[in-house]
């Protein structure tokens, strides 16, 4: 019986696994390039149509639109160096006025209202600043989103959605601090794709990776310097950051040093950085305005005591204070007023139709008090008798010369409190005007001192504290600040510092040596600006919204009312679809959970019943060379091809994040008790419209290319439509209003709520 042989099959790739290298590196190299010329000429046109959008009748109209009323004379105080007390960090503002002043801008124009005609005021190059900031973002999304599924389409649309949005237009082309606080938001998100994608393509360590850790780095700090809300970005970062590490430190190929060093890079790029940035932006403004101005009274004795032009700074007054003083009393709070009565009685309804005593934020006439003993009109004026612990006096207003008062009458707000007025008749009162000086922690005959002493004044026949209850007075009390008497002696609220001290009989010392240092200003700044953001209230006639109306693009918000009108509104058709492809994501997402689940338990019935069988080599179609150099050669063509096309589940991940993105800068707003506006829903906007590109592009993938091009092409042609109809919200209209039959925006008026 002959020997079987059994012939080796020539193996179709030998002697040309090189060969089969070589093709594939070509083939792969020119597909790369032309993916390349296709992205910078897709991203050529996202910048020409942007800008071209944006800048179109950028310097009209030329009044005051809006909060223009607000930055554009913060900006004017930066170039002043006029110190002013706002409810945002300062980076925004100090942009804004560092704008105006390279461009010619010299900060003398009032801001006063909307409406109001710039003339020959330079105010075109802060709208071109902000203008240019915002009409960025465009390009960096267009090119996130490319680095997240390397899909052009994907990228096309979502920078589509937000080029041809007119409520986005409209944010960007005037002197505020959304085109800001946007562009640094998109910048961070911009830089944290570039890291995941510089770590996967194993470029750690190198200058590109170092480059683009400082600058996310960089943006956050920039994001939380202009706005609060910044945070919110900061935690998308932080959540996408650790997830990152979590799967580094799963890597079984890594050594756990790897992590240790990855860890570390990131806390120092992402995390020290950005606060020694924020600090220095804090440094600046603290700096820059060292000039006494309207905001001093929102901050304590000690603070204004830097401020060239305020009574405190280099102050020389009486060290000690005395019966006969002349005070200003300035509630130890933060942000708290000081002492204050007017001419004005508490209306009926609101206790003793008595005269009103409140807080005030602003230096004023109206501040001064007279110290007096509690049993004589006033002392012999050769006679001086310090002020000690313990002592009971009689506050005269110097203005109206009427005593500081309280009685059993409940307080116009607080109710619970007891109200304090201002009674009698050139300083003849009663015996409700009688107040025992206590210091806090103090002993006895301890002498009050100016500013660094902290007083409580309880009324000796009532034993309440005299204090400032935080509540508004309504119009009556031209909103300033309710001051009740708490029966609660031991309110926080009720501590006061004497600032302002006039006496004659006393020497005089100088008070610099009391006046903070940076780092306790810095502290300060921050609790006066997250007690003001708190406090927020809407201005009269002002419009504001509720979150809900936000996505559904519910009501608009004038930016300017007169014959030019300029009216914030999305755009309808982006913002409902928006709404659709998000409820789209989630659905999608869900069900891809649970086929992901059930195909990961069939994975592991499979392998439990799998029985291994095995063939004889000797018998199989396959040449000796490859076992041996088949991985090597997959290895170099994997290599060679770039890397892996796009997959469904690449898309579904980067639609998730930005589904985060748009979580974490929506929901908040529902948990806030400050008032609120339509335009704080735009970096939500941003998130959505970015997920609705990847949406997009994730459904139509099954279909030939050709038919995702023509039905791209359709969804472009009608967003520009969109856009063309809708582009005088933004670029400004004139005539009847749309409710009106023969306006010309009448068939675009489709919910009632609209008020163009």
């Amino acid at each position: 019986m002959a020997a079987s042989v059994v012939k080796t099959a020539k193996c179709p790739r030998r002697g040309s696994a090189k060969d089969l290298v070589k093709n594939t590196a070509s083939a792969g190299l020119k597909s790369s390039n032309e993916a390349n010329w296709n992205w910078l000429l897709l991203l050529a046109t996202v910048f020409l149509v942007t800008f071209a959008t944006r800048f179109y009748k950028v310097t009209e109209p030329d009044h005051i639109c809006w909060d223009e009323t607000h930055f554009g004379k913060m900006g004017s105080w930066y170039i002043n160096r006029t110190f002013f007390f706002d409810v945002h960090p300062p980076l925004g503002k100090m942009l804004i006025g560092l704008s105006g002043y390279l461009t010619g801008y010299n900060g003398t124009f009032p801001f006063e209202k909307p409406g109001d005609k710039y003339n020959e005021t330079r105010y075109q190059g802060m709208r071109y600043f902000c203008t240019t900031l915002g009409a960025l973002i465009m390009p960096m999304g267009f090119d996130t989103v490319y680095d997240l599924t390397r899909s052009h389409e994907a990228a096309l649309l979502s920078a589509a959605y937000l080029v041809f949005d007119v409520g986005l237009l409209t944010l960007n082309q005037y002197i505020l601090l959304d085109p800001i606080l946007l562009f640094f938001m998109m910048a961070s998100v911009w830089g944290m794709v570039k890291i995941s994608k510089c770590t996967a393509s194993g470029g750690s360590y190198g200058l590109r990776w170092w480059f683009w850790l400082f600058l996310t780095g960089t943006m956050l700090s920039c994001t939380i310097s202009v706005k609060f809300v910044g945070l919110f970005v900061v935690l998308l970062v932080g959540l996408h950051t650790a997830t990152e590490l979590w799967l580094i430190l799963g890597d079984l190929g890594q050594p756990i040093l790897e992590t240790v060093k990855q860890v570390a890079c990131r806390a120092i790029t992402l995390i020290i950085w950005p606060i020694l940035l924020y600090t220095l932006f804090f440094y600046i403004h603290l700096t820059v305005l060292n000039r006494s101005g309207n905001g001093d009274g929102f901050y304590s004795s000690a603070f204004q005591s830097r401020l060239i032009g305020n009574s405190l700074y280099n102050a020389s007054m009486p060290r000690d204070v005395a019966y006969g003083s002349v005070v200003t009393i300035k509630n130890h709070k933060t942000g708290g007023g000081y002492l204050h009565s007017h001419h004005h009685l508490y209306p009926k309804g609101a206790g003793a139709r008595q005269q009103q005593i409140t807080t005030y934020t602003h230096k004023d006439e109206n501040n001064k008090w007279l110290i007096k003993p509690h049993n004589k009109q006033r002392l012999p004026k050769d006679k001086l008798q310090i002020l000690r612990h313990g002592d009971i006096v009689r506050l005269e207003h110097v203005a109206t010369r009427r005593n500081l008062h309280s009685h059993n009458e409940p307080a116009p707000v607080t109710k619970k409190h007891l109200q304090v007025t201002g009674y009698g008749e050139l300083g003849v009162g009663d015996a409700n005007d009688a107040w025992r000086v206590m210091i806090v922690g103090g002993k006895v005959n301890e002498t009050v001192h100016t500013v660094t002493s902290r007083l409580k004044l309880i009324h000796l026949l009532q034993n309440c504290a005299l204090t400032s209850s935080g509540k508004q007075l309504p119009k009556w009390g031209f909103e300033q600040q309710e001051v009740s008497c708490n029966l609660n002696v031991r309110d926080k609220n009720s501590q006061w510092n004497v600032e302002d001290n006039e006496h004659k009989l006393l020497p005089s010392v100088s008070f610099s040596v009391y006046a903070p240092g940076f780092f306790a200003r810095f502290l300060e700044s921050h609790a006066v600006m997250l007690q003001g953001n708190a406090g927020l209230k809407p201005k009269e006639g002002e419009i504001t919204s509720r979150p809900w109306q936000w996505p559904i693009n519910y009501r608009g918000q004038f930016f300017s009312g007169s014959s030019y009108r300029i009216y914030l509104l999305g755009n309808p058709l982006i913002w409902w679809s928006n709404l659709v492809f998000l409820a789209i994501f989630v659905v999608v997402f869900l069900c891809n959970a649970v086929v992901q689940q059930r195909r990961a338990g069939l994975a592991q019935s499979l392998a439990r019943n799998r029985v291994q069988e095995s063939e004889p080599s000797s018998t199989a179609e396959v040449c000796s060379c490859c076992p041996s150099e088949g991985e090597k050669i997959l290895e170099e063509v994997a290599d060679a091809s770039g890397p892996p096309p796009p997959t469904p589940a690449m898309s579904l991940r980067a639609a998730a994040w930005l589904f985060v993105g748009w979580v974490l800068h929506y929901l908040p707003f529902w948990a806030m008790g400050r008032v609120l506006y339509f335009h704080h829903y735009f970096p939500a906007l941003i998130f959505n419209s970015l997920l609705t590109g990847i949406m997009f592009n994730y459904l139509v993938r099954v279909l030939p290319k050709w038919i995702q091009h023509v039905i791209l092409g359709v969804v472009l042609s009608v967003l520009v439509y969109s856009f063309a109809a809708f582009s005088p919200l933004a670029y400004g209209m004139s005539g009847p209003l749309a409710n009106e039959p023969n306006s010309t925006m009448h068939s675009l008026k489709w919910l009632s709520t609209w008020e163009f």
